[in-house]
């Protein structure tokens, strides 16, 4: 059998559809990779073997007997750790919530495993999903494929990690605030951010309900389609014939591109040229309404957040690493009004967005402002760790602020993603221009 490891998922799925690949030889394969790598306990909180194996076991006889459920039956993925896995601990990374055993698999997960997808194991993760770093003193901090000195990115820190080490052919992570896209984009990956409500969040570990959503961090956007439909139980976009010829899409220039560090600069700006040579017509923007968004991020998150987590929190404080701490506890600043009236103008802002952006099949920005910062400046400087976390967050928050669909794609150069953000619900056009844009920037 040829080496698994770099392969889409697609491309795997096929070739167990064309009888080239055994589901079960696969599987061992991941396994024995993730067992005898040197980083496995930073990326892995915890197999699940006897789970892959039956699983591919059945892979494998509906392949033989021409009944697979769909491309990636039989194709094994990993799952962020705070996606209920019966019988397995999902304890989100967190000390609180140690030993959490479940009764019964997420939705989400239990649609995959109907169309024949494998389940791995589950990867660290920022502690509750409350960081877009992937720090975490309190469990383990997976690693950046492009820098081993820095962190690779939150809070489905070892989703992508598992992907981009090869100890996974995909991954299933959560993005709240940015946490499907930043390590997506900090390691090379495609990563896909669904519209809040489009995938169940039925036992998925919470932070703010109102901004959760499931999303596939993968080596394509064929693949990043096919695991959204997998997860919903659906047919996955068609792909086929995708271009950028006669397309709109705009360049975002309110508050996304301030700061820029000159890697993501220099690489977000390659990318549009690349975009607009392949046919895109690119016309520059500006959304003063994001200003006003923005400015509310702290109390529409952090009061949810601590809404959901507050008595569990204060009953055993010490477990938490401080500076998740501290960021939970500041929705008790806010009161019950300031929040309601907050998610008021939000919802404005949001019509005002869609107005603006109506004309454009898609609006661009450099997925993250900086470069994987080094974990062991992160853990001495407190002040830098916030103002760090924050200009991490800063441009993927506009997707979840916005109420959006976004992906965002490598350009090329290590650590330094495109956004491409799309209209609610509309993952299915997104995908498609995402696949034009992908070849665009292969090309270039």
């Amino acid at each position: 059998m040829q080496d698994w490891q770099g392969k889409s998922a697609a491309d795997l799925g096929r070739a167990i559809g064309d009888g080239a690949l055994d589901p079960v030889a696969l599987t061992e394969q991941c396994l024995d990779a993730i067992t005898a790598h040197p980083l496995r306990d930073r990326i892995y909180a915890r197999l699940t073997e006897e789970r892959a194996r039956a699983e591919a076991r059945a892979a494998a006889r509906r392949a033989r007997d021409g009944r697979r459920l769909s491309l990636l039956d039989g194709v094994p993925v990993s799952w962020k750790d705070l996606f209920d896995t019966a019988g397995t601990a999902t304890e989100a990374g967190s000390r609180l919530l140690k030993d959490r055993v479940p009764g019964r698999d997420a939705a989400v997960l239990r649609n995959a495993g109907a169309m024949g997808l494998v389940c791995l194991g589950k990867t660290h993760m920022s502690e509750l999903a409350f960081s877009g770093l992937g720090l975490n003193p309190m469990t383990a901090t997976p690693p950046c494929i492009n820098d081993a000195e820095a962190v690779s990115g939150g809070s489905s820190s070892g989703a992508a990690a598992s992907v981009a080490f090869g100890l996974a052919p995909a991954a299933i992570g959560t993005d709240t605030g940015g946490s499907v896209r930043v390590p997506a984009a900090w390691n090379d990956l495609v990563g896909l951010k669904t519209t809040s409500g489009r995938l169940s969040l039925d036992g998925v570990v919470p932070l703010c309900e109102r901004f959760d959503t499931v999303g596939p961090l993968a080596r394509s956007v064929e693949d990043a389609a096919l695991l959204l439909a997998a997860l919903e139980g659906g047919r996955p976009a068609d792909l086929r014939g995708a271009t950028l010829a006669g397309t709109r899409v705009a360049v975002l220039e309110t508050l996304v591109l301030d700061d820029l560090e000159d890697a993501p600069g220099a690489a977000f700006e390659g990318a549009v040229r690349q975009l607009e040579a392949a046919g895109a017509q690119v016309t520059r923007i500006a959304a003063p309404e994001l200003a006003q968004a923005q400015a509310m991020s702290a109390l529409l998150f952090t009061t949810e957040a601590y809404g959901i987590w507050g008595a569990t929190i204060e009953a055993d404080p010490e477990a938490m690493y401080g500076e998740i701490l501290a960021r939970f506890r500041g929705g008790r600043e806010f009161t019950g009004a300031d929040y309601v009236a907050a998610w008021r103008s939000l919802e404005e802002l949001r019509a005002t967005w869609s107005a603006r952006m109506a004309g454009f099949d898609a609006v661009l920005a450099p997925s993250v402002a900086i470069l994987p910062p080094k974990l062991k400046r992160l853990e001495t400087e407190e002040a830098y760790y916030r103002s760090a976390n924050l200009l991490t967050l800063r441009n993927t928050r506009v997707g979840n602020l916005m109420g959006l669909s976004a992906l965002t794609l490598p350009t090329g150069t290590p650590s330094c993603g495109l956004m491409l953000l799309g209209k609610p619900m509309g993952e299915e056009r997104l995908l498609r221009l995402g696949a034009a844009a992908e070849a665009a920037l292969r090309r270039g």
